[in-house]
């Protein structure tokens, strides 16, 4: 594990410039305060397997009467994307590999980890596909060198017919193209349309090495080859000291609520705990950030006692369902998987 990564950030401290203030605003319908308790979905820990060393970045959605999981596999060496399924959101089966490095890349060699397909905008909804130009739309992030998160990864989009085979397009956001907030490298992706304009959601750091700081933006397109991105970047910046969001505030996941956006993403504290958040507003760049905790951290001994964060979020009989990234401690190993919280309590 390489201490200057995100996972080498606990005990460290930083001090960052004064975010927007936390509101007192009611989660109400935005809440998921029932965890599962187990993980749905493990890294395999065979030798050589895409998936040996850890399972992370959830992406759950609904296709052809079935729910789906893109997710980021880690085998030592970098990211590819997999692809699980499930008839209950509960019970899910890997399907395989569908995004593969290729070492004939400069920007895939190492890693290719999409995070996100074009989906339905309701956050009460199955989240069912939605097809651009005929086909799947996804969007994807890549780090330059082997190992976990090494250099300043971009950000592009990439199609399919099937979902399992995918054609992949150049990078379409640069690091080097944006502000001073974002230099160190873009991270996860999240990919929408609203009207006639595509809006591109993301998290970046300010640098490769830490410690470093993580905030959200934006960038819009009209023809998803062109990328403006917003003038009062970020959309969803770091807090203030003794903030839960004060080191990062990262990974989004946008869904409409009825009239108002839900900025669903992850904070990272000084003390390093790392828990899902959420903001709400009016339209899709102006994000007032909820005083309650989504998805706390667990109990010692829990599967999420170190980290409860990456959120994905689909609706199934009226229940929403959080999914995210449950990280552990066990010893001196550290255990990365996914696990699920919902608004109704299990039985």
């Amino acid at each position: 594990m390489n201490d200057l990564s995100r996972r080498g950030f606990i005990g460290m401290s930083l001090s960052l410039a004064a975010g927007r203030a936390f509101e007192q605003c009611s989660l109400n319908r935005l809440a998921t305060p029932y965890k599962y308790g187990k993980l749905v979905l493990s890294a395999s820990d065979r030798s050589g397997e895409y998936d040996s060393e850890s399972v992370d970045c959830p992406f759950v959605f609904r296709h052809e009467g079935r729910f789906y999981m893109t997710f980021v596999a880690f085998d030592g060496k970098g990211y590819q994307t997999g692809l699980a399924s499930s008839p209950d959101l509960i019970q899910w089966e890997k399907e395989g590999v569908i995004l593969k490095r290729d070492p004939s890349s400069p920007v895939l060699k190492y890693n290719v980890a999409m995070n996100w397909i074009m989906r339905e905008n309701g956050l009460y909804s199955p989240g069912e596909l939605v097809k651009v130009d005929g086909n799947y739309l996804g969007a994807y992030h890549a780090y330059p060198g082997q190992g976990y998160e090494q250099g300043a990864a971009v950000i592009g989009l990439c199609r399919s017919k099937d979902l399992r085979h995918w054609e992949v397009g150049p990078p379409g956001l640069m690091p080097s193209d944006g502000a001073e907030w974002e230099h160190g490298g873009l991270y996860k992706p999240c990919l929408l349309k609203q009207g006639d304009t595509y809006y591109l959601f993301y998290n970046a750091k300010n640098r490769t090495e830490g410690p470093w700081q993580e905030q959200t933006g934006v960038a819009m397109s009209k023809d998803l080859k062109t990328w403006t991105r917003y003038e009062k970047n970020p959309i969803i910046p770091n807090g203030g000291a003794g903030s839960p969001d004060e080191r990062f505030a990262s990974d989004p996941c946008v869904l409409q609520d009825g009239k108002r956006w839900a900025f669903y993403y992850f904070g990272l504290d000084a003390k390093g705990k790392a828990r899902d958040l959420v903001a709400t507003g009016p339209d899709l760049f102006h994000a007032e950030k909820c005083s309650e905790i989504v998805v706390d951290v667990g109990p010692p001994g829990s599967v999420d006692s170190a980290y409860a964060h990456k959120p994905s979020m689909v609706a199934h009989n009226g229940d929403l369902y959080h999914f995210y990234c449950a990280v552990s401690r066990q010893g001196d190993m550290v255990v990365r998987g996914i696990s699920v919280a919902r608004s109704r309590p299990w039985s």
